[in-house]
């Protein structure tokens, strides 16, 4: 398997630091390698094998058609969450967390349908809509706080195949829910939290914005590698076996981009092969009119030839006749 990432990118992002050696849980001793200056220090050994670990395992579920939904509410984390996210088509939750987003799907799903009907009324056209100033005013400012708390899983049809959270403490709620509905978590677990919570923990700096950043690019490049094996498995299949879910528009580029790839050896090579067997075709076709000319001509010299025959039979008989007369 190929490095996901190496102990002095975690060094250089402070993944290393853990929080004050009075607000630390116990449970995690485990993954703590020393305390210096009052702060305790999490082993970076450790926390490459369980990044490898979890990365195989975010991997292995988009690869069989999965999602994964990142949450991250707090300030150092909105703008990794929402960068990365995207880049991979994920649904994602960076401002306040709505309680009920997983265990009460059905319902904000509906929340979900009406943000998508918000969106087809042009509110600059009054004269057009059969609503007044002020009611499209009111209908433009539920659209923006729709947008603002649901907008990162506008497109999530069902309830994520599993969750990749920042700061356990923080979104307790989220890993509540994900808990009852039995969906595995992946999180950042720093010296504070309880790795019991956690299917897939991540020993880390959860405060630091380049640490959060760096780990959420991580899962986000796992989530990437799954589409890819995804989209390669699906066409390999043919159209026996259809992907469980559509492909979105970023993971059908990728899609594009590798069999352009694949095929332009394939066609450098078929050049070569393509052009031997017309230089083979060409030689016949030049030697055919060559070898029809050659019966012709052998034709044409052919009465020559007997017409020779017949004088010399006439010599004769001249002879005959004048040796009678003699």
């Amino acid at each position: 398997m190929a490095t996901v990432v190496t102990i002095r990118q975690l060094l250089e992002s402070g993944v290393h630091f853990g929080h004050q050696t009075r607000r630390w849980n116990p449970k995690m001793k485990r993954f703590i390698f020393t305390e210096r200056n009052g702060i305790y220090i999490i082993d970076l050994q450790k926390s490459l094998s369980y990044i490898d670990r979890a990365y195989e395992f975010v991997k292995e579920t988009v690869a069989h058609g999965g999602t994964i939904l990142f949450v991250g509410t707090k300030k150092q984390a909105q703008e990794a969450i929402d960068e990365q996210a995207r880049r991979v088509g994920m649904p994602y939750v960076n401002q306040r967390w709505l309680g009920g987003m997983l265990t009460n799907f059905s319902t904000v799903h509906k929340r979900l349908q009406r943000l998508k009907e918000l969106e087809e009324i042009d509110f600059d056209d009054v004269a057009a809509s059969n609503w007044t100033k002020k009611e499209l005013l009111g209908l433009r400012r539920e659209k923006d706080k729709l947008e603002r708390t649901l907008g990162g899983i506008r497109d999530m049809a069902r309830v994520p195949s599993a969750v990749w959270i920042v700061d356990t403490k923080k979104e307790h709620i989220a890993i509540s829910e994900a808990r009852k509905l039995n969906i595995p978590v992946v999180a950042i677990l720093d010296t504070n939290c309880d790795p019991d919570e956690v299917d897939y923990p991540i020993p880390g700096n959860d405060d630091a914005i380049r640490s959060v950043s760096l780990l959420t690019r991580v899962v986000a490049d796992a989530v990437a590698d799954g589409v890819l094996a995804r989209s390669g498995a699906s066409a390999g299949a043919g159209a026996e076996k259809a992907p469980e879910e559509p492909l979105a528009e970023w993971e059908r580029e990728l899609l594009e981009k590798g069999e352009t790839k694949a095929e332009a050896p394939a066609a450098a090579a078929e050049a070569p092969a393509a052009e031997a067997p017309a230089a083979a075709a060409e030689a016949p076709a030049a030697e055919a009119p060559a070898a029809e000319a050659a019966p012709e001509q052998a034709a044409a010299e052919a009465p020559v030839a007997e017409a020779v025959p017949e004088h010399g039979a006439e010599a004769p008989a001249a002879e005959a006749e004048g040796s009678t007369e003699a």
